[in-house]
């Protein structure tokens, strides 16, 4: 069975499974709420856990390829987080998280060996080393190098620090989006507000001598609302995620992202039923991105490719997209949901350039996939969690700005649908066959954006699709997203406004 890839906008249900992923967790409904929070400690640290002394590490690497192997790493890591719901303009549930654990890995050959314990003692590392390190049994042996710190660069700044941060602060954010939402427009019947906010402390030390030590805050924000007029209804959704102190709100305020999803739900109480068959996409900037990251990205991550699966493989140098497509992944850009100074494996955050001018130029790698391929690693190695292996994955994934203006694309289009907004997909990394649901978007007529539709479905091929493209504009924006292949991860994905000229649209007119 294939596996199938997806990425989605985080729906309500998901946004409280988001990262509890063992430890310690304490609820509070409504009623308790502000006292719960009180009583939660706002000097909290991702730090706990994460100062074990380098000669244990070291203990714990030898130990791992004591029966052979060619690479070992321990994998420390410490979570804290808050999450907060606020629905029907009174606060729901509260969740305060502090996870903390450490994996051992052993990689022999094709082969990996992992084990996790979440009990950060000397006595557990080594216990997890000899259990990872049987995948290496009779294996040649190799001697690790001694760890010692390795420099980094950091493309997160933090002016706020989120263990300084008062609870009420937050809860006075939460308020004012769902005032605004409120206030918008009286068919706005009803807001829901997440917060989410964590600090991630990580301790990564190899057989190659590296040893490092960071902490990622992130910040996620969700505003839904529904309208009702009687006749219609929609449900809205907008996101807004960084890995950022509280400062995220300086630069978008919870009124930004409350009017803006309040303005989908009014928008699109008057949508028809879509058409259905081949016709022209434009595609609005921003979360569109995510129809490139599913369709694209996952063919382009290098663990399929080493299988020899997948629509790109052996294409390198080959031409497989429109001359005015170019596609980057790039994990360097200040304070994004998908930055990540470094990945879970310790190599530095790139900028790689996947897809240039329609040439293939490239894979996202990890340690395995790149030993296997024989390419330089591209710091795309990631877990979810200490309890995962990492694996390739995507950071910030994007189609590069071009040169035509955005009101050009839509105005030299004759008939098409206009998309603003998708919910989400999922892509067989194999086929590279895809579907994506249009949340928002309206019909082309005469170069103009004109009525709403709803239940339109967009279905091709990464190849077909982006071979289609024929004009890229000059705005580029991201939008955020939870990417889920077997393991969550925090990305971004972006576009600018695109063109796709004739693709299968799956519509609900009759």
């Amino acid at each position: 069975m294939t596996n199938q890839y997806f990425v989605r906008d985080i729906p309500r249900r998901k946004f409280l499974e988001m990262s509890l992923k063992g430890g310690l967790v304490l609820a509070a409904s409504s009623p308790l709420l502000t006292q719960f929070l009180s009583s939660c400690s706002t000097g909290s640290s991702a730090t706990g856990g994460l100062d074990i002394d380098k000669s244990i590490l070291n203990k714990v690497i030898a130990k791992a390829l004591a029966k052979g192997g060619d690479f070992a790493d321990v994998y420390i890591e410490n979570r804290v987080s808050r999450q907060i719901v606020m629905e029907e303009s009174k606060f729901k549930s509260g969740l305060y998280g502090i996870s903390q654990g450490a994996g051992v890995r052993v990689i022999c050959g094709n082969k990996t060996g992992y084990a996790y314990t979440e009990e950060i003692t000397e006595e557990k590392l080594l216990r997890a080393a000899e259990v990872a390190s049987f995948v290496a049994l009779n294996s040649k042996i190799s001697t690790p190098v001694s760890i010692s710190d390795v420099m980094r660069p950091s493309f997160i700044t933090v002016k706020q620090p989120l263990a300084d941060i008062a609870d009420e602060k937050r809860i006075e954010i939460m308020k004012r989006a769902d005032q605004a939402a409120m206030d918008y427009d009286k068919r706005i019947k009803m807001a829901m507000i997440n917060y989410y906010d964590e600090v991630r402390g990580r301790v990564i030390a190899n057989s190659e001598g590296v040893y490092l030590k960071d902490e990622l805050p992130m910040m996620f924000f969700i505003v839904q609302t529904m309208s009702d007029d009687g006749k219609a209804r929609h449900m809205s959704r907008e996101r807004l995620s960084k890995h950022s102190g509280f400062e995220m709100f300086e630069q978008f305020t919870p009124e930004m992202v409350a009017q803006r999803a309040a303005r989908e739900a009014i928008a699109m109480l008057d949508a028809q039923d879509a058409p259905a068959g081949m016709m022209d996409v434009v595609m609005q900037n921003g979360w569109g991105g995510v129809l490139v990251h599913e369709a694209v990205g996952h063919p382009l991550e290098a663990d399929n490719i080493a299988k020899k699966i997948g629509a790109f493989t052996g294409k390198v140098g080959q031409k497989v997209a429109s001359e005015v497509f170019t596609m980057v992944d790039d994990g360097t850009i200040p304070n994004a949901r998908g930055t990540i100074n470094f990945d879970d494996e310790g190599t530095p955050a790139k900028r790689n350039v996947l897809i240039e001018k329609g040439i293939l130029k490239g894979y996202m790698s990890d340690v395995l996939s790149a030993k296997q391929l024989g390419m330089d690693r591209t710091g795309n190695g990631r877990r979810e969690s200490y309890q995962y292996i990492p694996i390739p994955r995507m950071t910030n994934t994007f189609i590069e700005k071009g040169q035509s203006n955005p009101a050009d694309i839509l105005a030299s289009t004759k008939k098409g649908i206009y998309v603003q907004s998708l919910s989400g997909g999922s892509v067989n990394p194999v086929t590279g066959m895809f579907n994506f649901t249009c949340r928002e978007a309206y019909l082309i007529e005469n170069g103009k954006k004109t009525v709403p539709i709803k239940g339109a479905t967009l279905i091709g091929s990464c190849l077909g699709v982006i071979s289609s493209v024929d004009a890229v504009g000059d705005d580029l924006d991201f939008g955020p997203g939870i990417c889920g292949k077997g393991q969550n991860a925090e990305v971004d994905a972006g576009m600018p406004t695109v063109r796709i000229r004739g693709i299968n649209v799956g519509g609900s007119r009759a």
